[in-house]
């Protein structure tokens, strides 16, 4: 718009050169060449005015050319980010599962030293009574009490093989119960290393044959344990409300009860949840349980005891 301004002055200008030559006596040399640079300067004017637009059409061309670029590179980054956010939310995800399986290889491992410490302290009392018997045989021999030569031996009855001592007689209609300590090994063992089904049906044959043992409670919680982990939450929470309602005295009731309020969030059921969990903060404070039921209630955004 500039250079159609100037370039209507310069004709405005020409016009009135030419009208002042029609009016003042001046030489027709000077008007002529008065003339030829104003038409010089007009074509100068326009040519750049020409160079100009076409500057203008090729920045424009460059300017649109960029700014397309810049789209184009503002969508990779929307769906770079799309990406990275979706792989940081299964990252989260799969951390959540992992730390919960690790929590159930944690309890597994700690049971397991629990076991070993109640075997160990079963076969010190059992030395100890051992050492009682042999004292007390040797203490009848040096009384006297069997005179050499005097032991008699005991016999079989005629047609009936004997018997080992301690032995237990099978009945013919029935196999004999599992050992009670293959079982409960075997099912920490496999659920330690995720063999999950097989470890059920371990911890479910122990509460058939020995569900008044002391670890019977320790069995009821693993089957929780195998039902959280493979997101059967239902069936989890029924587990872990067996060991809270059959064995009172269990020390697995915290992790029972904080696993049971987990569970029931998992299922949308938010305020029995938060109610299971408050519960541990009350019942079990000072404990790894507490700790965790805390730090979960902060996650929901409630308090950790009731207003």
């Amino acid at each position: 718009m500039r250079f159609r301004n100037l370039a209507g002055f310069g004709a405005a200008l020409l016009v009135g050169a030419l009208c002042g030559s029609l009016i003042g006596p001046r030489p027709a040399e000077a008007v002529a060449r008065e003339i030829i640079e104003l038409q010089r300067d007009v074509t100068s004017l326009l040519q750049g005015q020409k160079d100009i637009a076409t500057q203008v059409t090729q920045d424009h061309t460059v300017m649109r050319t960029l700014i397309e670029q810049s789209n184009d590179t503002v969508g990779k980054l929307n769906g770079t980010m799309s990406g990275l956010q979706k792989s940081v939310q299964d990252v989260q995800a799969n951390s959540g599962a992992r730390l919960d399986t690790m929590s159930t290889q944690v309890q597994g491992l700690s049971d397991n030293l629990e076991e070993i410490k109640s075997r160990l302290g079963k076969l010190n009392q059992q030395l100890v009574d051992l050492q009682g018997t042999i004292q007390n045989i040797d203490s009848k021999i040096s009384g006297g009490a069997v005179a050499p030569g005097g032991t008699v031996p005991t016999s079989a009855p005629t047609g009936s093989s004997p018997q080992p001592t301690g032995s237990p007689i099978a009945s013919s209609s029935a196999s004999p119960a599992p050992n009670a300590d293959t079982l409960y090994s075997n099912g920490l063992r496999d659920i330690t290393s995720g063999k999950y089904d097989l470890a059920r049906s371990e911890f479910q044959d122990y509460l058939k044959y020995y569900g008044d043992t002391d670890l019977a409670s320790n069995a009821q919680f693993y089957l929780g344990e195998i039902a959280y982990s493979q997101r059967q939450y239902s069936q989890a929470v029924a587990e872990y409300e067996k060991v809270l309602t059959n064995y009172p005295k269990s020390f697995k009731l915290a992790p029972a009860r904080l696993k049971k309020g987990m569970a029931l969030i998992e299922l949308g059921q938010k305020s029995s949840g938060v109610k299971e969990l408050r519960e541990v903060v009350k019942r079990y404070p000072g404990t790894e349980e507490e700790r965790r039921a805390r730090a979960r209630l902060k996650e929901l955004g409630v308090a950790a005891t009731a207003a």
